[in-house]
């Protein structure tokens, strides 16, 4: 029996806010009420002969093509994918795969930490640069999921910043500076593609429309889902979409991720040393539409602890999110309200965030 089921309603809640590890940590065999989903909610296990068709292979974009004399057709692939997909696996990048390593290697350390090491991190505040969290917003969840985060502001990789971040393990800060340096660089040169094949620019514009780009808001979020007793009446996280302009994620070998496509739920192969990168909330209001934020969720499993890290990017906290103009005409009429980050942040902090709630929030009614 879980020992959380002896202690009072006060104990029990604190326990949850201390994150899974912690519950983990204490020997649990069975998950307690607060993280078993309604029946409706629950992921379906398949068995391991259906798991052919319960897989996805996601379009496969060449950044190395991207770059080179292919560009023009691979420009019409990543279209195609953030249409349909709202989804894509990048390969050939260019990240050194020791990097990509470190960083996994690190985030693993940190949450094998003792959890008073762990704890000095935990925050409730949203706007916090470091914060140690649990579930999806602890403050607001009614179920939680099983899933510890923490997460790390790159808005400006400073020695003052840095300073704030965990000093355990001792290479954390070393690792997440790099790999943080290496993502916004990647995510720039994406989000000069995007323009490009929205029609928006052209390729020898893409220099000059990237400057309001170049110091934008980067959030690396190192998530660890604990293997799990009942892996089937939980999730590490729900379904949800991302509410910046690009996701930049890389998993190790387990597979969690599920994204919803065409009504079903499909779990994405991982491919060694790339990313996954979906299409955020602002960027389907910047292109109005035409790129979708797709739904996607996370399951957990009974034998495997998994690690991912999610590099989120957006313009800079303070700028307006608005659908293009030049994507607007008498046949194209504006979907969206403008909106930006602190509008996201209080309706975060004021309801339990549901699949694409916050978007639905700011589409306007034709």
């Amino acid at each position: 029996m879980c020992p959380a089921m002896n202690m009072t309603v006060e104990e029990t809640e604190s326990r949850y806010q201390k994150g899974v590890r912690h519950l983990c940590e204490n020997g649990i065999t069975r998950i307690p009420r607060k993280y078993i989903l309604p029946v409706s909610d629950r992921p379906v296990i398949v068995k391991k002969e259906e798991e052919i068709d319960e897989n996805l292979n996601l379009p496969i974009i060449d950044f190395a093509q991207l770059q080179g004399r292919n560009r023009s057709q691979v420009l019409k692939s990543l279209s195609k994918a953030c249409e349909e997909y709202g989804f894509f696996q990048l390969v050939n990048h260019g990240i050194p795969s020791k990097i990509i390593q470190h960083i996994i290697e690190v985030g693993k350390k940190f949450f094998e930490l003792p959890f008073e090491e762990r704890a000095k991190y935990m925050s409730t505040d949203m706007q916090a640069p470091v914060r140690l969290g649990t579930s999806f917003n602890q403050n607001k969840d009614g179920v939680f999921c099983w899933r510890d985060f923490l997460k790390l502001s790159c808005h400006s990789l400073s020695s003052d910043l840095l300073s704030l971040w965990p000093s355990s393990p001792v290479d954390l800060r070393e690792a997440a500076a790099n790999y943080a340096k290496q993502t916004k660089f990647l995510y720039q040169l994406l989000i000069g593609a995007i323009l490009e094949s929205l029609g928006i620019v052209k390729e020898n514009e893409v220099n000059d429309s990237l400057k309001e780009f170049e110091n934008g808001s980067q959030l690396l979020v190192l998530n660890c889902y604990p293997s799990c007793p009942e892996p089937d009446l939980t999730l590490g996280m729900p379904p949800h979409s991302d509410y910046g302009l690009l996701t930049l994620l890389l998993q190790d070998e387990v597979k969690g991720l599920q994204i919803q496509h065409q009504g079903k739920w499909l779990i994405v192969e991982p491919i060694p040393n790339s990313f996954v990168v979906n299409v955020g909330d602002h960027l389907e209001i910047f292109s109005n539409g035409r790129y979708k934020s797709v739904l996607h969720r996370v399951l957990v499993n009974s034998s495997k602890s998994r690690i991912s890290v999610a590099s989120l990017h957006s313009l800079p906290y303070s700028c307006k999110i608005q659908p293009c103009p030049k994507l607007i005409n008498e046949s194209n009429p504006k979907l969206y309200k403008d909106t930006d980050f602190a509008t996201f942040l209080e309706y975060l902090s004021s309801c339990e965030h549901k699949s694409k709630s916050f978007l639905e929030s700011r589409k306007l009614i034709n």
